[in-house]
Formats: structure tokens, C-alpha cells, sequence
């Protein structure tokens, strides 16, 4: 069963990076898109103790959006568990914490990038918010129990404000996933660690994330204006022909009746396949060769999805991609001219034949 789950939804994810790809390639540049985030790592909160013995673990969850290819803001929560100590006895003790903030996000790549969404983003952060500290039993059993001379700042629970401030290397925004590297730096409130040492405790932190992005918004691509038609060109008046002796006109022949040729094909499909089988590849060669006969002669290639798989979005994406498809390889692999091509699809809102599986398919049209 966990392995039908885990197939499940690695499909899921391929068929969402290939529909968001497609639609990129056909709508144009990616304006903006919300996400969610899980990250872990570890903090630091700095105090007058060995560095190397308050590296603690911490989690984190943020939904985000990005209004602009620069500018986004997102809710981050994030917390585990503080460290502070005393090193003159080698002591040290732990206490819970959980901080909300709300953050600004500017994407200084594409500041000063003239083309956006780069393989890696480099971002600023900064934002405020507030923490949440409790659970600093371990502190009073130190203070019980040794010759420790410090005021308890607080007993059970302490809320105080967080400033901050990171930076963040992230991937390729335009696709569902993403992974990225966050360094921040926290500014608390001085009785955040439940001693005081007259100004604001610090807490650093760094973690990996693993995002999923969705809402992707795209600019509309206008239509490529229609090419100029040539100017006629003068024709030259006709020279004077001698006149010569008129002969009997030959009997008439009947004229030749020449029927236009024509040619119509179909090519079917297996469930999210957009490459031709053999057979459909050999319908290909055929029209090539049609279009090579009659070079004054243009088709049409509509695709179809069937109804019964899918869903309406999917299926009007599959069918687009068979018809490009099918127009890529009549001009990469035959050399026809892409203009004498004309491409359309209908996804599941047409069904042109009975039988469901059918409806996989292309259907190419020439006269």
C-alpha cells in the first residue's frame, strides 16, 4: 500500500512540473505565485557560555506569495528548543520557544536581472514578530542547586518581540518544488534566555527547506502581428507580335478533369503520452510526403483527450501537447514549413468517436 502512495505521488508531481512547464511555454513570463514551506536546521542564541555546547535543533513552516518577480512577503513560524549555561561551572539548561513572524521578502537576483526566475535567487529578508518562551525547569534546578547568583527574569512563560533580518539562496521559482538555504539573525527581548545581561539576547539560525509553489500567474502573450503583404510589381506591356498565316485550329481534345488530392488521418494515444507511437509516427511520414506532393496545399491538427481520464484542465493540457507535438515533428523531422501548419486542441469538450479510449488522439485534415 505505501508503495502505491509513494507512486501516487511521484506521478502527481511529474504531471504538475510537465502542466506547469506547458503553460509557461505557452502564457509567457511567470509574474507571480504563493507557496508552503517546511525547513530544519539549527539556532544559536548567543549568551556569556561555550558556543559549542548551545547549537540546538530547530523547525519551521512559512506561507508565502509573491506579489512581484521581486518583492513577497510570508508568515513564518519556527521554534524547538533554546540552550543557554553557565561556564564557569559547566553548567547548562534548555528551555521551549516559538516565534511568529511576518516577513518581507526581496529578490535582489531579480533586482538586477533582466530576465527572471533565475536557476538561483538570491533574497533578503527582514521582518517582525513575537516569541513565546516557556519550560525553564532546568534553570531553576540549576539556580537550586548551586552557588548561582541570577534573577529569574521570568517563571513560566515569556512573550517578547523578535526582529529580523537573513538572507536565503533559493531555486528556480517557476517550478513546483523548490529548495533553499536560509541564514537569519533574531533580535529578543534581554530576559528571552531568563537572565539579563542589559541588552537584547541574539539568536541566529540556519536551515534547509524543501517548498512547494502553486497560483503561478502568467503575463499574456499579444498574437504576432500578420506579415505585410508584398506590393504588386509592375507588369511590362506586351511586344508587338508578327501576324502570321492562320492554320485550321487542331479538333478539341476533352479536357482532363484534375480532382484535388486530399488526406485525412488519426493518430491515437495511450493515457498522458504526447509522443507518437510507431503507427502514429508512420501517419506522419505520410503527410509530410502529402504536403511535399502539394506544396501550395496547408492541414490542420486538432487535439483530443478522452472524457472518462483526468480532468477538464489536464486533458485540455494533454491535447495541446499532442497537437504541438505532432506540428514539431512535421517540421524538425520532415522539413515542412511551420506556417503551412494550423494547430488546435479541444481537450474532453469534443468527443469524436464512441468508443472513450479512442478519443486519445489527433485527427490531421489537408486538401
Amino acid at each position: 500500500m505505501n508503495k502505491k502512495i509513494i507512486l501516487a505521488a511521484a506521478f502527481s508531481v511529474f504531471a504538475f512540473g510537465s502542466m506547469t512547464a506547458q503553460v509557461e511555454k505557452q502564457r509567457g513570463a511567470l509574474e507571480s505565485y504563493s507557496y508552503i514551506e517546511a525547513q530544519g536546521g539549527a539556532q544559536l542564541t548567543f549568551t556569556d557560555a561555550k558556543m559549542d555546547k548551545l547549537v540546538t535543533p530547530v523547525g519551521a513552516f512559512s506561507f508565502g506569495h509573491y506579489f512581484t518577480p521581486v518583492v513577497g512577503a510570508r508568515l513564518h513560524v519556527n521554534g524547538w528548543k533554546a540552550k543557554s549555561g553557565f561556564s564557569d561551572i559547566d553548567k547548562y539548561y534548555k528551555w521551549n520557544y516559538v516565534t511568529t513572524d511576518v516577513d518581507l521578502m526581496l529578490n535582489i537576483t531579480n533586482m538586477f536581472c533582466k530576465d527572471k526566475w533565475k536557476t538561483l535567487n538570491l533574497i533578503l529578508i527582514g521582518g517582525f514578530g513575537l516569541n513565546n518562551s516557556w519550560g525553564n525547569t532546568e534553570l531553576k534546578e540549576i539556580v537550586a542547586n548551586n552557588k548561582v547568583d541570577v534573577p529569574l527574569m521570568w517563571k513560566d512563560n515569556r512573550l517578547s518581540h523578535n526582529i529580523r533580518a537573513g538572507l536565503r539562496l533559493e531555486t528556480n521559482m517557476s517550478k513546483p518544488l523548490g529548495v533553499s538555504l536560509e541564514v537569519n539573525a533574531n533580535s529578543l527581548s534581554d530576559r528571552f534566555n531568563s537572565k539579563t545581561n542589559d541588552h537584547d539576547d541574539w539568536m541566529v539560525t540556519g536551515m534547509v527547506g524543501i517548498s512547494f509553489r502553486f497560483g503561478h500567474k502568467y503575463k499574456s502573450v499579444p498574437a504576432p502581428a500578420p506579415a505585410p503583404e508584398p506590393a504588386p510589381q509592375p507588369v511590362p506591356a506586351p511586344k508587338p507580335v508578327p501576324v502570321k498565316a492562320v492554320e485550321p485550329a487542331p479538333a478539341p481534345q476533352p479536357a482532363k478533369v484534375v480532382v484535388p488530392e486530399a488526406i485525412h488521418e488519426e493518430a491515437f494515444y495511450e493515457i498522458c503520452i504526447s509522443d507518437p507511437d510507431k503507427e502514429a509516427a508512420n501517419k506522419l511520414q505520410k503527410v509530410a510526403e502529402f504536403m511535399k506532393r502539394n506544396p501550395d496545399r496547408n492541414i490542420s491538427i486538432i487535439g483530443y483527450a478522452d472524457k472518462n481520464t483526468g480532468n477538464p484542465k489536464i486533458n485540455m493540457m494533454y491535447s495541446q501537447k499532442r497537437a504541438n507535438k505532432a506540428k514539431e515533428d512535421l517540421v524538425n523531422k520532415y522539413g515542412i514549413d511551420a506556417s503551412r501548419i494550423s494547430i488546435s486542441a479541444k481537450g474532453d469538450t469534443i468527443q469524436p468517436f464512441a468508443e472513450n479510449d479512442k478519443n486519445r488522439c489527433i485527427i490531421i485534415n489537408g486538401k
